[in-house]
């Protein structure tokens, strides 16, 4: 633990230099900003004065060549500015980025971006609701990273999965450690999308282009009338002027105009698509080129989840530059007199709209892949920055083939402080065993069972845990935790916990690939007591020797008396004290049922009547 919080003071520190280092060189750059606008005036004053000079004393060509000097030099000075100011702003980002990272690794809540604010309207599973997976102070909120509203998601899913994917599982971990050790690919690729775009990406808005109606199959024989239209016109219109003709292009440009008005329609919502698709990626360019362009060197694995912005003949910067000249032919058209002019002579509408859609058609394929490749992208190296501000945690183990059923030494839950952070060790032998942890009032019952579904979701995600050592086989997640009432299904409380709890005994009773690891607090506390331990009883021994290991938290001490009916079953406890006069705990899991309760003493200490032969 004290080796935990020296790593983590190390981190932050380290983070609080770079911080200062940054704000100082941002102070020095301000200082230039504001020499450069008085160095503005300067030119501007001299240009005056050497201009009258010379308009009084020389020839007037002299007056023209003086202030056209003076206006290089000032344009010069407010580009050296502009220069100037764009670093001071990419200096600015960087240490907020810092920032960001600090007050993650220090849990400062509030300095914490919520990316799932942009899909809060999604409604949580029992497993995100349970274990704090994701929403405000959630996990997702102290791991997300992702620039993109996809790219978020994509994050929430992994950290969310109730079945582990071995093959991804592996996948991610791999790309995740080479990711760890490329901090630099990280910031700049953080840092050019800040820079670029205050809002997050949306790749809906990237697809749309792709399924804009485009009637290519005409485009072939419009074109060619089209063509062959525009080019008689040209032709009588040329042969008019010189005397050779009367003015027949007056009849066939009407015919040309009739033409182009009836296929023309079609083509505007394929323009706009055009335009808005290279607008929503100009955040997107510097993000690509570095993709493609970054060193990765021995990071296999890396280059090869990069590899759809790196194929030869495919790169992106390619049609990124294909589509900016799409983008400027259509905009050429946006001028009335110009567009007019360049359909008279070519049918330059249907030229542009063709190629759009050719260019189109290729990277039908292309895109979508860029785009999804970008959101695991996103996902991993927000995992991979929680690994380098933790780098005392480790990558779990998941294997079919492990000893125990689950293993874990100096297991701690990633969202408390690391000064009141107490870690435990847990091992569950073979599949069937059931741990009954027992103990009094805030003892650390609850957070114990949580930091077990935490750290397996993290696992199941590709992320280090918060562990020395974690070693489990692949379970199914199942939590029943947080239960509350529903006004809305009118459910109670207790019929809701019933219904979760009906739900994990089916779950035991299927036969799937992998079993299943259950964590229940507080089974039916929604009743009476005499019938809360009845059913407790019944409910324990039921799945007592199924296909799966569970952690059930519980105040019933009678319970810990399964024990000696099963040797499946073992207790576990959590203590406190009074010191000082006031109750204490040491958050550590010990052996055995828990010796003592507390919810007297707390009642008793708060002020509230108790009778002293109870005590």
């Amino acid at each position: 633990m004290r080796q935990s919080l020296e790593v983590d003071r190390t981190i932050t520190q380290d983070l609080q230099k770079r911080i200062n280092r940054y704000n100082n060189v941002i102070a020095v750059l301000r200082k230039r900003s504001e020499q450069f606008v008085w160095l503005r005036i300067i030119p501007f004053l001299a240009g005056l004065f050497l201009s009258w000079i010379t308009a009084t004393f020389l020839e007037e060509v002299f007056t023209w060549i003086t202030a056209g000097a003076a206006f290089v030099v000032f344009i010069i000075i407010v580009g050296l500015h502009r220069r100037l100011d764009r670093w001071i702003r990419r200096y600015e980002i960087f240490r907020d980025i810092l920032e960001e990272q600090c007050a993650r690794a220090t849990l400062d809540w509030p300095r914490i971006p919520d990316n799932s604010l942009s899909f809060a309207h999604v409604d949580k599973t029992r497993l995100q609701i349970d274990l704090d997976l994701t929403g405000t102070a959630s996990l997702h909120q102290l791991i997300d990273l992702a620039v993109s509203v996809d790219g978020s998601r994509l994050l929430a899913s992994w950290l969310s999965e109730a079945s582990p994917n071995l093959r991804e599982i592996q996948e991610r971990q791999g790309i995740v450690r080479e990711l760890m050790t490329a901090p630099r690919f990280i910031d700049k690729l953080l840092l050019d999308f800040r820079a670029l775009s205050k809002d997050q990406l949306r790749g809906e808005r990237l697809l749309k282009w792709l399924n804009v109606s485009m009637p290519m199959e005409k485009m072939g024989w419009v074109l060619t009338v089209s063509t062959l239209l525009a080019g008689l016109n040209l032709g009588l219109f040329i042969l008019n002027t010189a005397g050779i003709l009367p003015a027949y292009w007056l009849i066939s440009l009407p015919l040309y105009m009739i033409f182009y008005y009836q296929y023309s329609k079609p083509l505007a919502e394929m323009m706009e698509a055009v335009v808005d698709f290279d607008r929503e990626m100009d955040p997107f360019k510097q993000i690509l080129h570095h993709l493609e362009t970054y060193p990765f060197g021995y990071r296999t694995k890396l280059t090869k989840a990069c590899a759809p912005y790196r194929e030869p003949g495919n790169l992106p910067s390619v049609y990124l530059r294909r589509i900016k000249r799409m983008t400027s032919a259509v905009g050429v058209r946006s001028n009335p007199i110009l567009g007019l002019l360049l359909n008279f002579f070519l049918p330059w509408d249907f030229y542009t709209a063709f190629f759009a859609g050719r260019l189109r058609d290729q990277m039908v394929s292309l895109l979508p892949e860029w785009v999804t490749t970008w959101y695991r992208l996103e996902a991993m190296i927000s995992l991979a920055t929680f690994g380098r501000l933790n780098p005392e945690y480790v990558f779990p183990e998941i294997t079919s083939e492990a000893v125990s059923a689950f293993e874990a030494a100096s297991m701690g839950h990633p969202l408390i402080h690391k000064e009141q952070k107490r870690t435990n060790d847990i091992k569950v032998a073979s599949l069937g065993e059931v741990a009954i942890i027992t103990g009094s009032n805030m003892a650390g019952k609850s957070t114990f069972v949580k930091t077990i579904g935490v750290n397996l979701c993290l696992a199941y995600a590709g992320a280090p845990v918060n562990a020395i050592n974690l070693r489990s086989r692949p379970f199914r997640l199942h939590t029943c935790i947080s239960i509350t009432d529903s006004i809305t299904d009118g459910f109670s409380y207790f019929y809701a916990e019933v219904k979760c709890l009906k739900c994990l005994l089916e779950e035991l009773k299927q036969t799937q690939e992998f079993p299943l690891l259950y964590l229940v607090d507080e089974i039916f506390r929604g009743t009476n007591n005499r019938e809360r331990l009845i059913g407790s009883r019944s409910y324990i021994e039921e799945v007592i020797g199924k296909a799966g290991i569970g952690f059930i938290a519980t105040h019933d001490l009678e319970l810990a008396k399964l024990d000696e009916k099963s040797p499946m079953v073992t207790n576990y406890h959590f203590r406190d004290y009074v010191q000082d006069g006031r109750l204490a705990f040491d958050y550590q899991i010990h052996p055995g049922a828990s010796p003592t309760t507390n919810a007297l003493k707390i009642m008793e200490m708060e002020g509230l009547p108790v009778e002293r032969s109870q005590r």
